[in-house]
């Protein structure tokens, strides 16, 4: 009786006793990075992963860019699949059968310089049901190109869009069949992004009678009848551009003009008063931006002064958002008439703004207005006393206050009151570590702070940074071409065990081999090992090979970037290239990083991973990938 009343031994439970419905649905919650990561940690996961691939509704994969090979079992034929988001410069054209499904809706493949045309034509192809197209550096290795015919494709096959972004240039068209190719767009087409044209060709695109030239009949349409947000790089921004914008896109509340002169452009050729005084004819814009890029030349908007301003002004009271950049003859005059008409004003950014005073914002504290975000980079002529002012706004999130060279401590102080401040940009400026500890004050949820090249900083403003309140949310710091800072200060920073995802050491001299080793050896508070993803350390002058050696495996398992000097130990760093092939490494002195003005409502907010078993995993696959491949030819 007694055997027969005895509990039988339980069985040991495991993972393969569950569903494999219900282990399915849990691992389709995951993206693909979490998925490629918990492969890693089991025979079981192994086996069941792939299979969720085959109906995965997105495809992110960002942080890496990965090998035909590797793409492969991650993207098998997948009718569920609506996003696809992916680092395209491991690949090329002989990947399009893997990338482009037809189910998919949005598509954003940044990277594209291996690709050709092929790829516009078979997302037009392929993909009747896109809603979203970003094509990124599309065709930029030599010999590749890009004809009008792909682009038709792409025009004819894709009649859902609703934003697209053809990132390259395309001024090599000819004016005529650009012109043409648009009479198959999309009549929902919201968004309009465009690397490069120049401005007579969007002028005559905008002002073309567009015919089916293949119909029998001569049928005209009206373009972009419902386009929404454009965003252009052009040649010249012209008052003819901006005329023929203002006049043709009647639905218009987003427009983004950038040129980038060779030569200083004559009156025809340029934007002026006039042309301002045409933006905004129905007072529906609510964001605008007119910059002037000095890439090629050192230019500006000579023929706008504070009358074109003023004529701006009273059509433009509904912005939400203005950035100008280049105009060097406008005053605290033309300033203030936008910041007194514009009472809806959130996002303020003037770059190169030479004849600003702190005039502009004296009476702010008069106006309604609450600004979350203000750029004044290169504006030298303003002082504390502008700062301190600005800083009456206390829902500031963004401040970008670079290259404002009168910049001291005592604007320090203001901005130390701010409780909401989230990015603070002061490269070039005249702070002291003294004015850093001014931050103590109220700033508590900074993600993002740059003190590049402020010259009287030393290795006590490390120590004024990681003591403040904000020092356990901060992400991002940038401290390049600080020429007083050492090894210790780095040696204060690791201690400080704050999880930073990118830290910029560029051009600082007495940086080297034991900043390095602090770093890779940093105990991070809730991560076992380096939290960083971002490293720069170009042109630091003390870092040898050792350094290098570092760098390797299992060190900094998360890094995803890394700048460093590879005209210095050239065969390290190629060796290091082998090692960590997943590993973006920039040896020309390429800035990294995204742009921190976009960016800033969401920065950089990595993934909280024990382990980096992406790149483990990506790896082994590779590997069998590799012996497979090896015992097919042995076999043979």
């Amino acid at each position: 009786m007694e055997e027969d009343t005895e509990a039988a031994p339980s069985q040991p439970m495991t993972l393969e006793l569950l569903p494999s419905a219900l282990v399915g649905t849990i691992l389709s919650k995951l993206d693909v990075s979490s998925l490629c990561s918990i492969a890693s940690t089991s025979t079981f996961f192994r086996a069941s992963v792939p299979h969720i691939f085959s109906f995965l509704p997105e495809f992110e994969l960002q942080d890496i860019a990965p090998t035909i090979v590797l793409l492969r079992p991650l993207l098998p034929p997948n009718p569920y699949l609506r996003t696809l988001k992916m680092d395209c410069r491991a690949i090329d054209d002989s990947s399009i059968s893997y990338l482009i499904q037809p189910s998919l809706h949005k598509i954003c493949l940044q990277n594209c310089d291996n690709f050709s045309g092929h790829l516009v034509r078979e997302i037009g192809r392929r993909c009747h049901n896109l809603r979203f197209l970003y094509l990124g550096n599309i065709a930029e290795r030599k010999g590749l190109e890009i004809l009008i015919s792909d682009l038709q494709e792409l025009l004819i096959g894709c009649t859902q869009l609703e934003s697209l972004n053809l990132m390259f240039d395309v001024s090599t068209f000819s004016y005529q069949s650009f012109a043409q190719v648009w009479y198959h767009v999309s009549e929902g087409l919201r968004s309009l992004e465009i690397g490069f044209i120049t401005s007579r060709m969007m002028s005559e695109l905008l002002n073309s009678k567009c015919v089916n030239l293949e119909s029998q009949y001569s049928v005209q349409r009206v373009l972009f009848p419902y386009l929404q947000k454009l965003s252009l790089s052009v040649d010249n921004i012209t008052d003819s551009l901006v005329t023929t914008i203002s006049k043709n896109l009647v639905s218009l509340i987003h427009l983004d003009l950038q040129d980038a002169p060779i030569i200083d452009p004559a009156a025809i050729f340029d934007l002026t008063n006039t042309g301002l005084q045409q933006i905004n004819p129905r007072g529906r814009l609510r964001h605008l931006s007119l910059v002037r890029s000095q890439e090629f030349i050192i230019t500006y908007f000579k023929r706008v002064n504070d009358l074109g301003l003023l004529l701006m002004a009273d059509k433009c009271s509904s912005l939400e958002s203005i950035s100008l950049g280049g105009f060097c003859r406008v005053t605290d005059t033309g300033m203030r008439a936008i910041l007194h008409s514009c009472s809806s004003l959130r996002k303020l950014r003037v770059c190169h703004g030479s004849k600003l005073t702190n005039l502009m914002f004296h009476d702010i504290s008069a106006t309604s207005l609450s600004l979350t975000h203000v750029g004044l980079r290169c504006c030298s002529l303003l002082t504390n006393i502008a700062f301190t002012s600005l800083a009456t706004n206390k829902d500031l999130k963004v401040l970008d206050l670079r290259n404002c060279l009168n910049l001291g401590d005592e604007a320090l102080k203001a901005v130390g009151c701010l409780p909401n401040l989230q990015v603070l940009l002061l490269d070039g400026s005249n702070v002291t570590d003294m004015g850093l500890s001014y931050l103590r004050a109220s700033v508590t949820s900074l993600t993002t702070l740059s003190v590049r090249g402020c010259m009287k900083l030393t290795d006590q403003c490390i120590t004024a940074i990681f003591e403040s309140p904000f020092s356990r949310k901060l992400q991002i710091l940038d401290l390049s071409n600080l020429p007083n800072l050492t090894d210790d200060g780095i040696l204060r920073l690791a201690r400080s065990g704050v999880a930073l995802f990118e830290l910029h050491l560029r051009e600082c001299p007495h940086i080297g081999d034991t900043s390095v080793m602090a770093l890779a050896s940093m105990q991070v508070e809730g991560w076992s090992s380096s939290s960083l993803r971002l490293l720069d350390i170009y042109e630091s002058g003390m870092i040898t090979k050792l350094a290098i050696r570092w760098l390797k495996r299992p060190y900094f398992p998360r890094l995803r970037w890394l700048g460093v000097t590879g005209s210095v130990n050239r065969d390290m760093v190629e060796s290091l290239a082998r090692n960590r092939p997943f590993l973006n490494i920039a040896c020309r002195g390429e800035e990294l990083g995204c742009g921190y003005w976009d960016t800033s409502d969401g920065f950089c907010r990595w993934e909280h991973e024990e382990v980096d078993e992406l790149e483990q995993w990506l790896l082994e696959g590779e590997d069998e990938s590799d012996d497979n491949e090896e015992g097919e030819m042995m076999l043979e």
